[in-house]
């Protein structure tokens, strides 16, 4: 294999991911992690992989991630073991895990299992906003080359967290979220646009969700000339991150008298919905950190109190806190500077410098001689009880090897194919209807 810092070699680059939203976090990290490698002389491939599951994104959710600058016919779908598989087989410099905690680690033990002679760079990192599990999320991405932190905050509490246990903090690199961008905010004259970051699984409840749709509604009513927009993640049957067991789709439905003119549901790239937003609502969404980037006035709700299981906890301090009966009152939020520092939204214009650190961590790994084996936190020694049903969900034994029979080719030819992609497809929908309308009609009825 020819040196990794061969200007005359393509740089290789797979991206595996498992949702929607990590796909656009994946796609872009890989990208501004290699801008500018080697020069302008070197070429960068990258490839996409979704990781077949639950979550695997549609051809509708992938184009409305936005270009990500990889063209449909360098994406796939793959199972774990047919990823590693892959990752043997074709020789990548650089992988980036945008999986869930989970899924990193099973990787991570499958790559390091492979044994390679020249193994790639492994990065990994979050979504978004880190609210909830860091500690066992965190530790599940340990053993990666490169754990990205979207923020100095974030950072800070990453290697806290690895030092605390003993682990090694070295990975831990500060960047900020790849997705930011867009014009700053500037209000235009005739255009008032209030838009609502809906969230697929905050709140949960459907009291809680009918509520903030209903007070959405009356926002719109009590402002006639205002435009009011529900953005929305993904169409019903369709899984994002999290799964969505009340759209709000079917909740308008039941909206008294239906809503009025100015009130209307949008999906599409949240990028071009800030577009023309005036204000963002949300009650913890990604979104407000993209809207804050490009100056955007941007409300994080109280109504269902400030709690950690809504995530807008991650807001306090941060000046945006307020409640729809503000709201509806013409108050507009302003964002405290000293936290909005710490964020990684790079709101004052620092962005352009913001994968400085881990555009130059990666190169030097990529000139490394020979990378050390992959030795992440948990092993079948640290965590007996917990890692082997982490690796058996992806189909890899204690050791990280495929357990027998998964590592078996798939079945080729037309007929096969189709049938079983049929199968596949029965299965998803099957579960999706489970989830969405079986499983609510389950609960109501044991609430009786």
């Amino acid at each position: 294999m020819p040196p990794r810092t061969d200007k005359t070699t393509a740089l290789r680059v797979a991206v595996l991911a498992d949702s929607d939203t990590r796909w656009k976090w994946g796609a872009l990290t890989a990208r501004r992690l290699t801008e500018g490698s080697g020069g302008p002389a070197q070429r960068v491939e990258i490839s996409g992989l979704l990781l077949r599951g639950r979550a695997t994104p549609t051809p509708r959710q992938l184009a409305e991630v936005g270009d990500v600058g990889i063209g449909p016919d360098r994406v796939r779908e793959v199972t774990a073991v047919e990823f590693l598989r892959t990752v043997r087989e074709e020789r990548y410099d650089v992988v980036v895990l945008a999986l869930v905690g989970g899924g990193v680690q099973a990787m991570l033990h499958g790559l390091a299992a492979l044994r390679l002679p020249a193994r790639p760079v492994v990065v990994t990192g979050y979504v978004g906003v880190v609210y909830e599990k860091l500690a066992d999320g965190l530790l599940l991405r340990h053993g990666a080359d490169v754990v990205l932190a979207n923020s100095r905050h974030d950072a800070e509490r990453f290697r806290a967290v690895y030092a605390g246990v003993g682990a090694d903090d070295s990975a831990v690199t500060e960047a900020a979220l790849p997705f930011l961008g867009g014009e700053p905010y500037r209000p235009q004259d005739g255009r008032d646009t209030v838009v609502f970051a809906a969230q697929p699984s905050v709140p949960a409840t459907r009291a809680e969700r009918t509520y903030l749709l209903r007070r959405l509604v009356e926002h719109a009513r009590l402002h006639p000339g205002r435009e009011v927009l529900l953005k929305l993640r993904s169409k019903p049957g369709e899984h994002t991150t999290h799964i969505e067991e009340l759209p709000y789709q079917r909740l308008v439905e039941r909206v008294p008298g239906g809503p009025p003119p100015n009130f209307r549901l949008v999906y599409g790239h949240m990028g071009e919905v800030l577009d023309r937003a005036d204000l963002l609502v949300t009650v913890s969404s990604t979104a407000a950190l993209e809207s804050l980037h490009r100056r955007v006035p941007t409300a994080v709700l109280t109504d269902l109190g400030v709690r950690e299981a809504l995530g807008n906890h991650h807001f306090i301090g941060s000046g945006l806190l307020t409640s729809w009966d503000h709201l509806d009152g013409g108050h507009r939020p302003e964002p405290a500077a000293a936290w909005l520092a710490g964020q990684g939204v790079a709101a004052d214009g620092t962005y352009a410098t913001a994968y400085d650190a881990a555009r130059a961590r990666v190169a030097t790994l990529l000139a490394a001689s020979r990378l050390p084996d992959l030795v992440p936190y948990y092993t079948p020694a640290t965590a007996p009880g917990y890692l082997p049903g982490i690796l058996a969900r992806h189909h890899l034994a204690p050791d990280g090897h495929p357990l027998p029979g998964a590592d078996r080719p798939r079945e080729t030819g037309r007929v096969r194919g189709a049938v079983r992609d049929a199968v596949r497809e029965a299965a998803r929908g099957a579960y999706r209807q489970g989830v969405q309308r079986v499983a609510p009609v389950i609960r109501r009825m044991g609430e009786l």
